[in-house]
């Protein structure tokens, strides 16, 4: 049997980490959290997780920074994720140019991060919105 994939979640907010992890858990990958950047790169080198969610606005180390340290990790890249509150596209074309390759505003839900994780190929048929 195969080890579930693993998720990091970086954001300097602990209560968003907690609802993140809480949320994919659920969705049956195992997940772990981050306060900053420099965290999220030793966790990298030493886990090698499939996906990252990346907090666009962190503290000292910012998600530039991490994101040209996740450049230089040996083997399998990890799918990074940009999460951000402004629709900044910008930001966006920043953070894609330094390899993340996805991003979601937050606030985010179960759906919202279900959709992308089914997008990047961790999970199979993720559940149908409320609304849809």
């Amino acid at each position: 049997m195969t080890s579930p994939k693993i998720c990091l979640v970086v954001d300097d907010s602990e209560l968003i980490r907690e609802i993140a992890i809480r949320i994919i858990n659920d969705l049956g990958l195992e997940a772990d959290g981050v306060a900053n950047a420099a965290q999220a790169a030793e966790f990298c080198r030493e886990k090698a997780p499939a996906a990252v969610f990346l907090d666009w606005d962190l503290p000292s180390m910012g998600a530039l920074d991490f994101l040209r340290e996740a450049a230089s990790l040996e083997g399998e890249r990890p799918a990074i994720i940009l999460c951000a509150t402004e629709n900044d596209h910008q930001q966006f074309t920043l953070a894609k140019a330094a390899g993340a390759a996805h991003h979601i505003l937050k606030p985010f839900d179960k759906h919202v991060l279900a959709a992308k994780l089914a997008e990047i190929g961790l999970i199979e048929n993720p559940p149908a919105a409320a609304n849809a």
